[in-house]
């Protein structure tokens, strides 16, 4: 199974990017991928949980931090997972990882599959 995040680059502080990753499997089911989310990585920080989304989409999350501004979907036919981003502040500066699991509870403490990352640079 391999993830490949993509999307990331510099923006100015206002503007906006869209993440998006594909997962390459020979199975991509429900029990399998059933949470997908992104989390960010800051330099000298902690990692943190951006946002989550659901098999069936109809259960999402996000961090105080980016809620409003952060929208996460995924298309299951595609294999796919996207984190669109507006109103980017310089503090959300960071490596983006998209990640998924067979559960929240999982994907939230110890995600089964990680991507390589995209660097997210916002400029003040």
């Amino acid at each position: 199974v391999q993830l490949q995040a993509s999307g990331g680059g510099l923006v100015q502080a206002g503007g906006s990017l869209s993440l998006s990753c594909a997962v390459s499997s020979e199975t991509f089911s429900y029990y399998s991928y059933y949470a997908m989310g992104w989390f960010r990585q800051a330099p000298g920080k902690e990692r943190e949980l951006v946002a989550t989304i659901t098999w069936s989409r109809d259960t999402t999350y996000y961090a105080e931090s980016v809620k409003g501004r952060f929208t996460i979907s995924r298309d299951n036919a595609k294999n796919t997972v996207h984190l669109q981003m507006n109103t980017l502040k310089p503090e959300d500066t960071a490596v983006y990882y998209c990640a998924v699991a067979g559960s929240l509870s999982v994907l939230t403490t110890t995600p089964t599959y990680w991507g390589q990352g995209t660097q997210v640079t916002v400029s003040s």
